[in-house]
């Protein structure tokens, strides 16, 4: 018979506590009680990183918000926030020119936030200045053109005469 006594999951360190009230411990009984864990922990239904608006409220904390251009990638902004494990929410305003993302996130998060937005603006910061502009790029590689095109004879295509 397996009794599940107490069951804690904390967060912050990731660790899981289980106690079995059995007269002999084997594998079997284990595994049986790992799965009990499993099921229980997916009824919870707690959901962490990117979620709905709806889903984020549930918890009852209060949310706040950040604007950020839309040009901005979100995909790495993502990645920021699953490394310090904030609960976040994403909605694109369409009605602003040029178009913005509003990202809400739940008070309790805020310094985590603040200390994920430092990273991904400084990521960002680091992607344009490692970025030459493309006029200078396309500058550079006429250069580059003009310097290897040899003296080759140009024949037309609807004469067989070379033109010198």
């Amino acid at each position: 018979m397996i009794i599940i006594d107490q069951v804690q999951s904390y967060s912050n360190e990731r660790s899981v506590a289980i106690s079995i009230k059995a007269a002999r411990l084997s594998a079997r009984l284990l595994a049986k009680a790992m799965q009990a864990f499993l099921k229980k922990a997916k009824s919870t239904g707690e959901k962490h990183g990117s979620q709905s608006i709806k889903s984020l409220t549930k918890s009852g904390a209060s949310l706040e918000n950040v604007e950020i251009p839309g040009d901005s990638d979100i995909n790495s902004f993502k990645k920021v926030a699953r490394k310090y494990n904030i609960d976040f929410a994403l909605q694109r305003d369409d009605t602003t020119d040029p178009p913005t993302n509003v990202i809400f996130f739940k008070s309790k998060d805020a310094k985590s936030m603040d200390l994920a937005f430092k990273e991904f603006s400084q990521s960002v910061l680091k992607d344009r200045e490692n970025k030459p502009s493309i006029d200078a790029e396309l500058e550079r590689f006429k250069d580059i053109a003009d310097a290897i095109t040899p003296d080759v004879p140009v024949i037309p295509k609807d004469k067989g005469d070379v033109v010198l």
